[in-house]
C-alpha cells in the first residue's frame, strides 16, 4: 500500500488518507481481505499524528471501505456489500416503523417510491 500526503495539500491529511485507502480499495489496488497497517502503524510511516490515521479509518470504516475485526486487525472490506446491508437494514427498520404506524403495504411502498423518485430525479 503506498500513500502520499502532500501538506500543501487543501484537504485535510485525513480526508488524504481516507480518499486514496478508498480509490485503492476501489480500483483493487488493495484486494477485499487485505489487511491494513495499524493506526499507529501508519501514522508513523506517513508522519502524522494517529488520532489523523483513526479518522480516517473511522471515516473508511462507516463507508464499509474497511472493516475492524477487533484484534484480528483493520481489513479492505468486500466492495459493495457494505452498502447492501446498510439498505436491507434501513428497509427492515422501515418495514418495522411503518408497520407499528397502521399503514397499508401498498401505501408504505408508495411513499418509498416517492422519495426514490425525490432522491434520484423523476425520470429515473
Amino acid at each position: 500500500m503506498t500513500l502520499k500526503i502532500h501538506i500543501d495539500d487543501s484537504a485535510p491529511p485525513y480526508e488524504q488518507v481516507r480518499a486514496q485507502i478508498s480509490e485503492q480499495a476501489r480500483t483493487g489496488v488493495l484486494p477485499v481481505g487485505y489487511r491494513l497497517p495499524t493506526v499507529r502503524g501508519l501514522a508513523e510511516s506517513l508522519g502524522l499524528a494517529a488520532n489523523t490515521v483513526a479518522k480516517a479509518y473511522r471515516a473508511l470504516e462507516t463507508d464499509g471501505v474497511i472493516e475492524t475485526r477487533g484484534r484480528n486487525g483493520t481489513f479492505v472490506a468486500a466492495a459493495g456489500s457494505a452498502a447492501e446491508r446498510e439498505a436491507a437494514a434501513a428497509a427492515q427498520a422501515y418495514a418495522e416503523r411503518v408497520r407499528r404506524l397502521g399503514l397499508a403495504e401498498g401505501d408504505a411502498l408508495e411513499a418509498v417510491r416517492d422519495a426514490l423518485r425525490a432522491a434520484y430525479g423523476e425520470d429515473h
